[in-house]
């Protein structure tokens, strides 16, 4: 018994070790662009599984040269507690727990935006219990190592916005034929939408799921102060679906994070249309935060200002 108890102690011990040796070191990410993320490594192994070209769409720009309405967007779709927690919203991770009690099944709800960064740089979709407690310690070394406003910037980049495509910017010129800092908030509210599963609610040919959580999304800009109602009321709806092959973009601008523009990266091209999936719906019951003071500075002082 006590030699089973010792070797399930090394087991533990080697395990420690192997994960301290292997944590990723995030401190670089403060002035360099990632050139890859492991969620992009995966899909394109995958891609050659099946026999087919792994070439994706992926363009990192830097902050300033994303809209306003998209930074937006994600926040209150996808972590209105972001100026607020520590990499873990403790709140919105009881309320997913619930729900998935409830339910009896499993979601994706209560990840920060910082979880999710740290996700798709370096780990996997995997649910496992082990990899969302590697996940927790990433995101916490990420938001001691980088400011919030980098955080946001480098999740805009790397988020994966449909099939083979990664990025605001990615997203914005397959899908509406314009760089993403000239999106307009119905198509920022569309490309925030897709987020919790790009590959079925593609903004390029928005379903019955996808457009209701558009809907919500302006009303929450909207009743957050973050949008003039008549900016949404004129808006021309989002473009339609296109019918030239996507941009594939690999350059990669390896450059600090920046408010002021900088030259667009040369681009290569190659084929994959967006996937599509039956309609669903979505029900949306998050209450509205505190109002907030407009800033785009690395720190904030008050609930969920404007990136």
């Amino acid at each position: 018994m006590r030699k089973v108890f010792l070797l399930f102690l090394g087991v533990i011990a080697a395990v420690v070790a192997w994960e301290v040796v292997t944590f990723p070191d995030v401190s670089p990410l403060a002035t360099k662009a990632p050139s890859t993320t492991a969620f992009m490594e995966q899909r394109k192994q995958e891609l050659r599984a099946e026999g087919k070209d792994d070439t994706i769409s992926y363009r990192f720009v830097p902050y300033a040269r994303i809209s306003p309405y998209l930074r937006r967007a994600v926040l209150v779709a996808e972590d209105d507690n972001f100026y607020e927690h520590n990499a873990i919203d403790t709140k919105a991770m009881a309320e997913a727990i619930q729900r998935d009690w409830e339910r009896k099944k499993l979601t994706h709800g209560g990840s920060t935006i910082t979880q999710q960064l740290a996700k798709n740089l370096y780990l996997s979709p995997s649910r496992n219990p082990l990899r969302k407690i590697k996940e927790y310690f990433i995101a916490r070394s990420l938001e001691n190592h980088l400011t919030k406003k980098r955080i946001l910037e480098l999740y805009l980049n790397v988020v994966e916005m449909g099939e083979r495509v990664y990025g605001a910017e990615a997203a914005s010129r397959f899908y509406f034929h314009k760089p993403a800092s000239q999106l307009t908030p119905q198509q920022a509210a569309l490309l925030a939408g897709c987020l919790p599963n790009p590959r079925i609610m593609n903004p390029g040919d928005p379903n019955r799921r996808l457009r209701s959580r558009q809907r919500m999304i302006l009303s929450r800009l909207r009743r957050w102060g973050y949008l003039f109602e008549t900016e949404v009321l004129t808006e021309k709806k989002a473009g339609t679906p296109p019918s030239a092959p996507p941009v594939v973009d690999t350059a990669i601008e390896q450059t600090p994070p920046s408010d002021t523009a900088s030259p667009a990266p040369t681009e290569t091209s190659a084929t994959t249309p967006p996937a599509q999936a039956p309609p669903a719906t979505e029900t949306e019951t998050a209450a509205p935060p505190a109002a907030e003071t407009s800033t785009t500075t690395t720190t904030s002082t008050t609930t969920l200002p404007p990136p």
